[in-house]
């Protein structure tokens, strides 16, 4: 009798257990994200495509490069980038008043007629990152040709980020010929330097809260429009709400030094090796939380089936999902704080102990920790090991969190649904840094989108070799910005 309580009582629990799986998988619902259907899109004008794409191809060729010391930029193609893009875009010149920052920072400016509505902010930077040294022969086409060819534009920057910079001319341009007067002001916000730091945005940032600018929302570089998104194989319009902070760690072990040939029990090497490998060995655990769960939020609605309920249900599936979750570098990046080694100072010389040794550690915030956090976790994991730590230089804590049902986020997703209606709207991290950062203090909400359609393979050449830009991407990102400027701002 004994044994056949403890069963029904068993099998009990468990009805109630998958009682509670069924009624939350078959109610779940993705957190609060407006799909823009409320938005009356304003009509894209006319414009040339061909002269648009010969127009990316020319400012490929301009040599804004920001290598790793400043001193080697050749800040003559600033200048002529900025030339160019005055003699080429003459109705947005006449709309707009430009200001150039002594950095060569651009901001432009095309007043609305209502001073009362808050205005936008569209940005996309200048500069671009270098062409490693020695795999020129590895692209099909030269890097700075700006050739087109197989229904692309190739080189280094027409995807990051002149071809959102060129789209966003293009877009300003056919507006500004079409007679579009704007109610709502617009600022387009161009950094120099992005791809160094982002000095040039802060600089715009500090010149807008000077004018006492508050946008109702910035658009920058971020996410895309990915076609095979994992979970559904399918498109997902992914606008990145939020970005990670960023740190650098010098871990630093002092020794007394001296000749190889008589070394102590532990070197300096040593010392720092155990310490980095502390670090490392107690990583921030994967959090089901923030823009990331929003995104496997969204994606399990669609896909459906054994994906939902297990997203439906966390508080019995959530070791699964972690565990899922972490299993390649590229997703768990957006479920936590990431560590990576990158750097290892030690001796000038192979039978020389050094009497210090250094490692650099980045770490790329979670919007849930702060860099007091990381360091905090860095000295635990360090314990009494004989090393200092410290920052390379400041932190820049993680973004906030911009709303997925505000003014600014209907707008971009009506504009970006507008390309992509039957993909799968959703929120998504930025794992990298963007010049927007610099925004938060002068705009209501942030986001982070290019309406490009790339598959995971593709997004590899970004930063990489044989960088090109499709012409039908890039005459998506044309209609995209003149569509959200003219209904945001009309």
């Amino acid at each position: 009798m004994k044994k056949r309580v403890i069963l029904l009582g068993g099998l009990a629990i468990v009805a109630v257990i998958a009682g509670t799986v069924a009624v939350r998988t078959a109610t779940f619902e993705p957190a609060n994200i407006a799909d823009g259907s409320d938005v009356r899109l304003a009509a894209v004008p006319a414009y040339d495509r061909d002269a648009a794409v010969a127009h990316l191809s020319a400012a490929a060729q301009f040599l804004t490069i920001s290598h790793q010391d400043p001193a080697d930029n050749q800040i003559a193609e600033w200048d002529k980038l900025h030339a160019w893009l005055a003699a080429t875009y003459p109705a947005t010149h006449g709309a707009m008043t430009r200001t150039i920052l002594p950095n060569r920072t651009l901001v432009y400016h095309w007043p609305g007629s209502d001073p009362a509505l808050a205005p936008i902010i569209v940005m996309a930077h200048q500069d671009v990152v270098p062409v490693t040294a020695g795999t020129e022969k590895d692209w099909k086409y030269p890097p700075f040709a700006g050739t087109i060819a197989e229904q692309a534009v190739w080189g280094r920057g027409t995807v990051d980020d002149k071809g959102s910079l060129i789209g966003l001319f293009e877009a300003t341009e056919a507006l500004a010929r079409a007679g579009f007067r704007p109610k709502r002001g617009i600022y387009l916000v161009s950094g120099h330097d992005e791809e160094a730091g982002g000095t040039g945005a802060i600089a715009a940032a500090a010149k807008l809260k000077a004018e006492r600018v508050k946008a109702i929302f910035t658009l920058d570089e971020g996410s895309l429009i990915l076609t095979d998104t994992p979970v559904i194989d399918g498109p997902a319009i992914m606008i990145g709400i939020a970005e990670k902070g960023y740190a650098t760690l010098r871990v630093t072990a002092n020794a007394p030094g001296g000749h190889s040939s008589m070394p102590p029990a532990e070197t300096g090497v040593e010392t720092l090796a155990k310490a980095v490998l502390g670090i490392t060995g107690d990583p921030f655990p994967i959090e089901l939380r923030g823009p990331g769960a929003a995104m496997i939020g969204a994606l399990a609605a669609k896909k459906g089936g054994t994906t939902r309920m297990a997203v439906a249900n966390p508080w019995l599936f959530a070791p699964l999902l972690k565990r899922q979750l972490g299993a390649t570098p590229s997703t768990a990046a957006a479920f936590h704080t990431t560590i990576a080694p990158t750097m290892l100072e030690g001796s000038p010389k192979e039978n020389v102990l050094p009497q210090s040794a250094n490692a650099l550690i980045n770490y790329r915030i979670a919007p849930w920790n702060s860099s007091a956090d990381v360091m905090a976790r860095a000295r635990a994991a360090v314990g009494d090991a004989k090393v200092d730590l410290a920052w390379v230089k400041p932190p820049r804590e993680p973004s906030r969190v911009s709303s997925t049902s505000s003014p600014g986020w209907k707008w971009i997703a009506a504009a970006a649904r507008a390309d992509a209606p039957q993909a799968v709207l959703t929120p998504t991290l930025v794992v990298a840094g963007t010049d927007s950062r610099s925004m938060e203090g002068v705009s209501q909400d942030v986001y982070r989108f290019m309406p490009m359609h790339f598959s995971l393979k593709e997004t590899a050449m970004i930063h990489g070799t044989n960088e090109h830009m499709a012409i039908d991407s890039f005459q998506r990102m044309i209609d995209f910005y003149a569509r959200l400027i003219a209904t945001s701002a009309g």
